[in-house]
């Protein structure tokens, strides 16, 4: 059964009205006439999949007049044409939950929170998967050149003319070619930082660079 079909059982069996509800009466009114729109022509998506939520009506003053309704309970919506009719609907995942639970379909809310939830997570783990992968990159990438511009001054017989220290942190870019600076600056006979050991390779690059 879809996640929709679901909301719309949960509906079904609520009570059309609640006497021991604290609500005014109007409010009270104005939810279970949001509830029923939503039994005759809603729709929303699975939220694993998106966050959508829609319902249809035949004119566009009518699916202005719902918008208004639910902005009057702080949800963001939008009116727009569908096919022979227009539709109200709500692409923000809270503003959804919102209206779930105005609704009273408490079951529904759950289940759309857990789903957002586990997106969101997943989300995160991508962008910094995606982030780490690219800072690597970036380090491969850097180390690559700097590796090329030592093998350029040994082909042009002047990596014995550079300074000591310069030397000693090319041989060891040479022998590494996949560690990061920090493990550079460690593995020096007088350990730096990670910004001496760019200063440094960024020396050599610009020596290399000059002689070509």
């Amino acid at each position: 059964m879809s996640f929709a079909t679901d909301v719309r059982n949960e509906l079904l069996e609520l009570k059309m009205w609640d006497i021991s509800s604290s609500l005014k009466q109007d409010e009270q009114i104005a939810r279970l006439s949001i509830r029923e729109t939503f039994i005759k022509s809603g729709f929303i998506t699975d939220p694993n999949k998106e966050y959508h939520l829609e319902v249809l009506f035949k004119t566009k003053k009518k699916a202005e007049e719902f918008k208004i309704v639910l902005e009057n309970f702080n949800m963001k919506t939008k009116v727009t044409k569908k096919g022979s009719g227009y539709i109200t609907y709500i692409k923000d995942g809270e503003d959804i939950v919102k209206f779930l639970a105005l609704m009273g379909a408490n079951n529904a809310v759950l289940r759309f929170e857990e789903a957002r939830v586990l997106k969101e997570a997943r989300n995160n783990v991508n962008r910094i998967v995606n982030c780490e992968t690219a800072n690597l990159s970036k380090t491969l990438d850097a180390a690559n050149n700097q590796i090329k511009d030592i093998e350029f001054l040994k082909q042009k017989n002047k990596f014995n003319s550079l300074p000591d220290e310069l030397k000693e942190i090319a041989t060891i870019r040479l022998k590494n070619p996949d560690i990061s600076y920090e493990e550079i600056g460690k593995m020096l006979k007088k350990p730096i930082s990670k910004s001496g050991v760019s200063h440094r390779l960024k020396k050599i690059s610009k020596i290399a660079e000059e002689l070509r």
